[in-house]
């Protein structure tokens, strides 16, 4: 007896249970979801490529930058500031750096000039070109004293009485008179050196009998207390001011200012200044110049000591003892 065919589906039809698990065809929203989610996908992942490459290279610029900074501070002699150089990268570029070389040897500073010597030489001693002549120190043995090495002046000086000086004055003297003559284009004159004991005593007897003793000690030093006996003092004229030793008109005269300014040059000094009576004992005499030698007269000139007795720490002698 034959059988009716079983229903369409039916479980028990191998057919029809082989088509039931069969995946369906894909509908066209089906597709289009793929395609969205894989371009999802891929734009993620470019994000994250990206973010790892660039902050890659940002840890990179950042080494690159605190090593950079390590090595300019270490050349620099500076220390980087904390939190801007890591410990690591700090003691990485000290070790590397080039050691400092060491401090250049400081030159020892020369030694100071010695103190001038004020005993080099007498100041009692009328032999002496330091010796110290005035109205409280009169010349020893001066009645009999005559300076040891006199000597003429050269015959190219202007020497109109034939004075003598010493030899070392005259040679000071010589070179004076020269320079003066180079440097302003004056002509000096030696005109009144070394006067002995007796000289001295018709000169002071002139000027006593024309201006009474008072007027003769302010112009004329007695004798025995003269520098000129000493034959280191000058009297010193030019041939264009029309000045003589009665006047003080050579002080102010060109070659009186040239004498003032530079005889120190030459170890003369200007021995009666006129802001300097009350030491000196005389009146102004810008023409009267003495020999005390090269070294003493700059010593003076550079301190701004303008006398003998004040340089020495001498009594000032404006006025003789008796």
């Amino acid at each position: 007896m034959s059988q009716a065919p079983p229903p369409s589906g039916s479980s028990s039809d191998p057919a029809a249970r082989s088509a039931s698990r069969e995946t369906p065809n894909p509908t066209p929203d089906d597709r289009r979801r793929r395609f969205r989610r894989r371009r999802l996908v891929a734009a993620a992942l470019i994000v994250v490529v990206v973010a790892v490459f660039v902050g890659g290279t940002v840890v990179a610029l950042n080494v690159v930058a605190q090593q950079f900074q390590s090595g300019a501070a270490a050349a620099a002699g500076a220390t980087p500031s904390a939190g801007a150089t890591p410990a690591s990268a700090s003691a990485s570029a000290s070790a590397s750096a080039p050691a400092s070389p060491p401090p250049a040897a400081v030159a020892p500073a020369p030694p100071a000039p010695p103190a001038f010597n004020r005993g080099a030489f007498s100041v009692d001693d009328p032999n002496s070109i330091w010796v110290v002549v005035d109205k409280l120190r009169p010349i020893t043995d001066g009645a009999t004293f005559v300076p040891p090495d006199l000597v003429d002046l050269p015959s190219d000086m202007p020497d109109p009485l034939g004075y003598m000086l010493r030899a070392d004055a005259a040679d000071a003297l010589h070179a004076m008179f020269a320079a003066d003559k180079a440097e302003i284009g004056t002509q000096l004159v030696a005109q009144s050196g070394y006067r002995d004991y007796e000289v001295q005593v018709r000169a002071y007897q002139h000027y006593k009998d024309a201006l009474g003793v008072a007027g003769a000690d302010q112009t004329s030093a007695r004798p025995g207390f003269s520098e000129h006996q000493t034959g280191l003092a000058m009297d010193i004229m030019d041939t264009s001011s029309g000045c003589d030793l009665e006047t003080p008109c050579f002080g102010s005269s060109p070659s009186g200012i040239w004498l003032a300014a530079n005889a120190y040059r030459f170890g003369y000094i200007l021995r009666y200044p006129a802001d300097r009576v009350a030491v000196t004992g005389y009146e102004s005499e810008p023409w009267h110049f003495r020999f005390v030698g090269v070294d003493l007269a700059t010593e003076m000139h550079t301190t701004g000591v303008s006398t003998l007795e004040e340089f020495f720490g001498l009594p000032a002698a404006p006025g003789y003892a008796g």
